[in-house]
């Protein structure tokens, strides 16, 4: 098992920047593709942002394409997500993935990770 613990979400204004983390209490964390999931009020868990295990690749959702970023910090076992220009369109769960397996790959589909973390809400006010 490999634990994922999100932190740093928190309620905001439209416009506002947040950036919230995710970290692994595993050694092999540089060997995982890691990705960022939301689950909004009524909505369906979506996808986010992915990076590869060693952080050259990444993807996005449409929906956040030039607002968000993805990054990683092999050294310290952690993946950030940082959200800019947030909207209200944007509150939600987050939640971190990992997946050993695939760990060369981005990984888009939430079906495709082996591990998940707790979550953290973020919340944006208009």
């Amino acid at each position: 098992q490999v634990p994922l613990v999100e932190s740093g979400g928190g309620l905001v204004q439209a416009g506002d920047s947040l950036r919230v983390s995710c970290t692994a209490s595993e050694l092999s964390f540089n060997l995982y593709a890691m990705g960022w999931f939301r689950l909004g009020p009524g909505k369906e868990r979506e996808f986010v942002a992915a990076i590869n295990r060693i952080g050259d690749s990444t993807e996005y959702a449409d929906s956040v394409k030039g607002r968000f970023s993805i990054s990683r910090d092999n050294t310290r076992s952690t993946v950030y997500l940082e959200m800019n220009n947030l909207k209200t369109d944007d509150t939600a769960v987050y939640y971190c993935a990992g997946d050993l397996r695939r760990g060369t790959r981005v990984l888009v589909s939430a079906t495709d990770y082996e591990y998940w973390g707790q979550g953290t809400q973020v919340t944006v006010s208009s």
